[in-house]
């Protein structure tokens, strides 16, 4: 069994007991969710800082997480899900904003103590004697690594960690949409005593440029949404290539209590999620949502109130059904 420590001063306790140990036995590869958003990146450069044993990697970079680990020169590890050329001696495996082994997209190897620290609302980590789980109920699980480091390594908190982490918490928050206190009060901490300019880092953050078939993409995706009325929710859905969470959060500016984009490529369907906070406050979870679907027709699914997905190998037609049955179901309340 997996160690089970309630108080979260206890488990950060825990954690550097652990990644103590671990570091002490070998390298311990710090591996982000396959999706490469900036949370997962942010988390896994920021811990790595703190020990030379430790190094960040993947299978991929997002947009923003690419964009922010170039301009900080940030260390990062680039993985192939075929062959990942795990090092010889592995003293552990540190895993970030992955709420199952599927949302890694690597192999583990076998018989190497796992950490899972992760914000996710739901688990689906099958974990054994030696491994740990940091879950948190926060927003982002760079608050859970700036914890660890403001109490056990402070000055590894430098300028460009501190954006690592701040931008993970402004991504995952959506520019602070769905925050909470704890976020705000991790963002007072990040940028404290520093001299990096807010308005001008989240500027950089949240400046994105997409090429013509991109906006072209968007354009289309927008052309074919449809409003339906799923139980007592509006939802808008529409189908994309690429970019479904832009395109989800796009739809939701439309009005929609719900956004959803599916996309079909590879053999693989995916759903991608949107609702904004008052949607969440009156009863959606799209996080519970994405694993009832899981449930249904197979595949991994999960994630947030408000943000979430679901990948697997059923068709589109039938995944969409799936996620408007449930969210069929979940119940309207009062505010």
């Amino acid at each position: 069994m997996s160690e089970e420590i309630q108080s979260k001063a206890d488990q950060l306790d825990a954690l550097h007991t652990w990644l103590n140990d671990a570091c002490s036995r070998g390298t311990v590869p710090i591996l982000t969710g396959k999706n490469g958003d900036m949370d997962t990146i942010g988390s896994a450069i920021a811990l790595s800082s703190i020990n030379s044993n430790m190094m960040a990697g993947g299978l991929h970079l997002g947009r923003v997480a690419k964009k922010v680990v170039t301009k900080l020169q940030a260390p990062f590890r680039k993985m192939s899900a075929q062959s990942p050329a795990w090092p010889v001696n592995l003293g552990g495996i540190v895993i970030v904003d992955a709420a199952a082994l599927g949302q890694v997209g690597i192999e583990l190897p076998e018989g190497v103590p796992l950490c899972i620290l992760d914000h996710h609302s739901t688990n689906d980590w099958q974990l054994t004697e030696g491994d740990l789980n940091l879950q948190w109920n926060v927003r982002a699980t760079t608050q859970i690594v700036n914890d660890y480091l403001q109490q056990f390594y402070p000055e590894s908190l430098t300028v460009p960690v501190r954006k690592m982490l701040l931008a993970g918490l402004i991504t995952d928050t959506a520019r602070f949409k769905h925050s909470d206190l704890g976020a705000f009060q991790t963002a007072v901490s990040l940028l404290a005593n520093e001299s990096f300019d807010y308005a001008a880092f989240l500027q950089f953050v949240e400046t994105e440029i997409t090429t013509p078939s991109e906006r072209g993409a968007l354009v289309r995706g927008l052309s074919r949404c449809n409003s339906i009325e799923a139980g007592p929710w509006n939802l808008v859905h529409s189908y994309s290539g690429t970019l479904e969470g832009r395109l989800a959060s796009l739809i939701l500016g439309t009005g929609a209590e719900v956004s959803l984009v599916s996309r079909f490529r590879d053999g693989e369907t995916r759903l991608t999620a949107r609702a904004p906070r008052s949607s969440t406050g009156q009863g959606v979870h799209l996080g519970n949502i994405m694993q009832k679907v899981a449930e249904q027709i197979g595949g991994e699914g999960g994630g947030h109130d408000g943000a979430a997905g679901w990948s697997g190998k059923s068709d589109r037609v039938r995944a969409e059904t799936a996620f408007i049955s449930h969210l069929t179901q979940s119940k309207r309340m009062e505010d």
